[in-house]
């Protein structure tokens, strides 16, 4: 009789709220990759044309990659930005100089027909206004907090993106060893962490007690699953795998004890200010009921 297979990753299993959160859709998806097929369409339809047409649709096509290359490096920019409270703009414009790109790309393409140079420019301007008005542009000023001063704010966005990119590294690497269930546990313990960075974006004051916990800690766990994965790939190590996995067991629940912590003592400042904000109005003569 054939035995139905469970466990804490099987599928059908009750998933905890932060395995669910981490799995979150690509932000750039088919709509940013699809931006790669209108330079390979002018490549191909090019060869036949002579010396000066494919190094004209050459141009164009490698203006048109690094736009689509840059669109989606932009679009998951903007949706890491949009995720959490704080954060800083992003350093280099990658939607915007994408926009401009297939401005370029497509005026060289035009160039190729019989357009001139007027209808090439033209078709150039109204590719951009329509790659903007799909895609947008990237975020132009730094987001912030009320009632937190800059300085906190920036703290907190620098150790911010630092988690983040650690956390990136390690499912980039478990990725290549295609192995499902190594990617799940990762992920697993990447909610915990992401929890914890949710935590200290609404309240900066964390940022003191969970900083070795953002940086320190998620470094070891990359520079572990750099070292695990680089193992695994020469050769099968069930003792390296356990202890590995050990590994994430132990920073999970630390990471998930501590944001607890973090959250009751955030529970506990709110109720002593809300007892002395009670005490200093009924000393002003305003009833509370």
């Amino acid at each position: 009789m054939a035995k139905k297979f469970g466990g804490k990753y099987s599928p059908g299993q009750a998933q905890t709220p932060e395995a669910v959160d981490e799995r979150q859709v690509d932000a750039a998806g088919a709509r940013a990759n699809i931006m790669f097929v209108p330079g390979i369409v002018l490549l191909a339809t090019s060869f036949n044309d002579g010396p000066v047409v494919l190094a004209t649709a050459v141009a164009g096509a490698g203006a048109m990659f690094v736009a689509a290359w840059l669109l989606r490096e932009g679009l998951r920019a903007t949706a890491a930005y949009d995720a959490r409270k704080v954060a800083r703009r992003p350093a280099i414009p990658r939607k915007m100089l994408s926009s401009a790109l297939t401005g370029v790309g497509v005026t060289l393409a035009a160039m190729t027909g019989d357009a001139g140079l007027f209808g090439a420019l033209l078709y150039g301007a109204v590719s951009i206004v329509l790659h903007v008005a799909a895609f947008g542009i990237d975020p132009l000023k730094d987001k912030r907090m009320e009632g937190v001063d800059t300085f906190q704010q920036d703290r907190v966005a620098r150790v911010v993106e630092e988690a983040e990119a650690h956390l990136e590294v390690m499912k980039g690497q478990i990725e290549t060893l295609r192995d499902r269930k190594l990617e799940t546990r990762v992920a697993s313990f990447q909610a915990a962490a992401r929890r914890m960075i949710r935590t200290v974006e609404e309240d900066p004051r964390d940022l003191t007690a969970a900083r070795k916990f953002l940086g320190v800690y998620l470094m070891g766990a990359r520079d572990a699953t750099v070292k695990f994965v680089d193992l695994a790939r020469r050769k099968a190590d069930p003792d390296a795998r356990a202890s590995y996995e050990a590994l994430l067991d132990d920073l999970e629940q630390n990471f998930a004890a501590k944001t607890e912590k973090l959250l009751r003592d955030d529970r506990s400042d709110m109720d002593i200010e809300i007892k002395v904000l009670r005490d200093r109005l009924q000393r002003e003569g305003v009833s509370l009921k």
